[in-house]
């Protein structure tokens, strides 16, 4: 596989000039915290990104950012947020309007990453195939996990550089293909670190917990914790759940305990992160400048 880099340099374009990103060679400097020295009136995106990147760029306070028929939230120091599914293909389009009426375009590559096949076995055969009734029981858990992933609340702990939630060897990468017990199953949408069972989970950026469920059929204790603008962290198979839906969690605070509930073969913990319904690779955000 290729190996996951952290994001290209930036590139700036002047406000108004209505023309795709700068020549290579022209850096800035990549935002990861929205504060009042990072806003100006250019406008900032990475030339390239890899499939399953999460892209923060800047733009002029005020501006009105669109991408993917989506009109994207602005900070009020023009931070703006949008993630790249695992299949997404070039050149992605960024339009911006700024407060003035002119309108700039920023044309962004997409790098494909090759994605490997990864065989687990002894899993239990009932998450493999369910009966009729379990599978109509984990399409109703998906759709409840689904729905808060709609939320666009206004804060940005998305913009301040995310940590690790646990420390341990990463057993299962984003992306790739996943054959469970000998039959193919959807490809792997996080991240997972091998950790014993009670291993403090603590929270790799602020947000509010959205979502938790300590026996969900397929992914066993479940915690979902907004961090603003539709970006969001998923974490399965927890052992204990130490926080309730509605709480605000900081940086690096503990709220859950690592273990093997639902579809696991042994304790780990899996970190997904979503923009809106859009899976990205949390190691791209761990990576990121």
């Amino acid at each position: 596989m290729r190996p996951a880099g952290a994001l290209p340099a930036l590139l700036a374009l002047a406000v108004g000039v209505a023309s795709a990103l700068a020549a290579p060679g022209a850096a800035a400097r990549q935002a990861s915290s929205d504060a009042p020295a990072a806003a100006d009136a250019r406008v900032v995106f990475p030339a390239s990104v890899q499939q399953g990147a999460l892209v923060i760029g800047k733009v002029p306070p005020g501006s009105r950012v669109d991408y993917d028929g989506r009109v994207l939230r602005t900070t009020g120091y023009g931070s703006v947020v949008f993630g790249v599914s695992r299949d997404a293909a070039g050149p992605l389009r960024v339009g911006v309007t700024a407060p003035d009426g002119r309108r700039t375009h920023a044309s962004i590559a997409v790098t494909p990453r090759d994605w490997p096949m990864e065989h687990v076995n002894g899993v239990p055969p009932k998450t493999v195939e369910p009966p009729p009734a379990i599978a109509e029981r984990i399409r109703r858990e998906q759709a409840r996990v689904t729905a808060v992933r709609v939320r666009d609340d206004d804060r940005a702990d998305f913009a301040r550089r995310f940590q690790r939630p646990v420390e341990g060897r990463i057993s299962g990468r984003f992306g790739s293909g996943r054959i469970y017990n000998g039959k193919p199953g959807a490809g792997h949408s996080g991240m997972d670190i091998a950790a014993p069972t009670g291993t403090a989970v603590k929270a790799p950026a602020a947000g509010v917990v959205t979502f938790a469920d300590p026996g969900l059929y397929l992914t066993g204790g479940t915690v979902v914790i907004d961090h603003g603008h539709g970006v969001s962290s998923n974490f399965l198979h927890l052992s204990r759940i130490d926080v309730a839906e509605g709480d605000r969690v900081e940086q690096g605070q503990a709220f859950a305990a690592v273990g093997a509930t639902g579809r696991a073969t042994g304790p780990h913990l899996h970190w997904g992160m979503n923009w809106f319904d859009v899976r990205v690779d949390p190691l791209l955000v761990l990576e990121r400048p």
